[in-house]
């Protein structure tokens, strides 16, 4: 159980403990896999659903073997965050964005923001393996408030860093310092912890460097092996997202990718477990799949889970992936989804005759971002083809063809995602 402070009050109410006591686990229901035919491991799962449900349904195979989490809630800012859905709009010009709703971060007290937030960071303990790292990311609007939160769950004895990452941009404060800092609290389970200081070392400041060669004395005679860099400080300057042309994905409060590195680097080894139960726009998922870790990543907006399955399967193509859901999705069985069915013996071409589709729900058409075919179409969809919309150059492909061993009558299956999350659905039967 997690432990208590050893000199602080509890903070959480009556309501609270109620909400946190009426919880259920979710029933997951796994909806489709990206590599079914290959025998290696499956190295990230997706999940669409409320965290603390599915954190609960999760714990009775990962309680006490995940090696990292990464939490990036809402910072109770009162805001509406919407996600961009068009490509080659004019950055200087937002009024012109496409947009599609993305999540509300709005609260009418911090104790009504820290009853959502204490139930989860309970679980997330709970998750965590006896060497595993939790990094909780705010700004300064919730950070204090989370940190008391923190020392009771953990104990105040195992916070390990308050980083600070910092970054620059416009700000239209003028009665005040510009607030240009998030705060990332980093609490340890145990004192057994993961910290690889060799894998997150950085350069030496050129100036650091042009000291000890002019004097023998520099650094008070203790001289550093200067080749190999240092451990970063506590403090962290990474430049924002909308700075980072290349990483954009149009979802609000993405976090660029160098972040999540360190992170990642830092408090897990090869092969470790990382989990995002606030995944977004799915940069921790993206980062622990570059460095070879295995990860979860979980959110209960739509378009969240449409952007990070696009971005794993455009970054880390080669990893396999499983979709899992608490609520099995509808997917809306479109005319809107133009296909054409090219047939030639034992070969079967898909060709997706716009790249645009209008569902019975939507108002407008709206681009399609991510397609995929089940060739042989059972209970669990087999994206056994897939094509997928880079995020600024680059077309879609329409067509995708596929061979089959033998002749024969088979459910073809196809899907497509648009931006604002919604899944499109077409099955046909085929005989070849």
């Amino acid at each position: 159980m997690p432990r208590s402070g050893r000199s602080l009050a509890p903070i959480r109410t009556s309501k609270h403990r109620r909400a946190a006591t009426k919880a259920s686990p979710a029933v997951l229901h796994l909806e489709a896999d990206t590599r079914p035919s290959s025998r290696s491991a499956v190295l990230g799962r997706l999940y669409h659903g409320e965290n603390l449900g599915v954190m609960l349904a999760l714990l009775p195979e990962l309680e006490g073997r995940i090696d990292l989490i990464y939490a990036d809630p809402p910072f109770n800012t009162g805001r509406t965050y919407p996600v961009r859905v068009g490509r080659g709009e004019d950055s200087r010009r937002p009024a012109t964005w496409k947009r599609a709703p993305g999540y509300a971060d709005q609260w009418d007290a911090p104790g009504e923001y820290l009853e959502m937030l204490a139930p989860r960071v309970e679980l997330m303990y709970r998750l965590l393996a006896p060497t595993g790292t939790l990094y909780l990311h705010l700004d300064w609007r919730a950070a204090a408030y989370a940190r008391v939160l923190l020392d009771q769950v953990f104990g105040a004895d195992r916070l390990l860093n308050e980083i600070v990452w910092v970054y620059h941009g416009p700000s239209p404060i003028r009665s005040a310092f510009k607030r240009k800092h998030d705060t990332i609290l980093v609490y340890t389970k145990s004192n057994r912890y993961t910290f690889n200081a060799d894998a997150i070392r950085v350069p030496y400041d050129a100036s650091t460097l042009k000291a000890f060669a002019s004097s023998r004395r520099a650094g008070f005679g203790k001289r550093p092996q200067l080749a190999r860099g240092k451990v970063p400080e506590d403090w962290w300057y990474f430049p924002v997202v909308a700075r980072l042309h290349s990483e954009r994905t149009g979802y609000p409060t993405q976090k660029p990718l160098a972040l999540l590195d360190r992170i990642v680097r830092a408090s897990t080894r090869r092969g470790g477990l990382v989990a995002d139960f606030f995944c977004g726009s799915g940069t921790a998922a993206a980062a622990a799949a570059k460095a070879g870790r295995r990860w979860l990543a979980c959110d209960e907006a739509a378009p969240a889970i449409a952007t990070t399955y696009r971005r794993l399967l455009l970054e880390a193509p080669e990893r396999r992936l499983q979709l899992w859901t608490s609520r099995p999705q509808r997917a809306l069985n479109s005319r809107g989804l133009r296909l054409r069915w090219n047939r030639d013996g034992r070969n079967l071409e898909v060709v997706l005759a716009s790249p645009s589709v209008r569902g019975r729900t939507a108002s407008r058409a709206s681009e399609v971002n991510v397609w995929e075919v089940d060739w042989d179409a059972g209970g669990i969809f087999h994206s056994h083809g897939r094509a997928v919309r880079p995020w600024r150059s680059g077309d879609l492909p329409l067509s995708l063809s596929h061979r089959y061993p033998r002749s024969g009558r088979y459910r073809v299956r196809v899907r497509a995602w648009d931006g604002h999350g919604r899944v499109f659905s077409v099955e046909r039967s085929v005989e070849v």
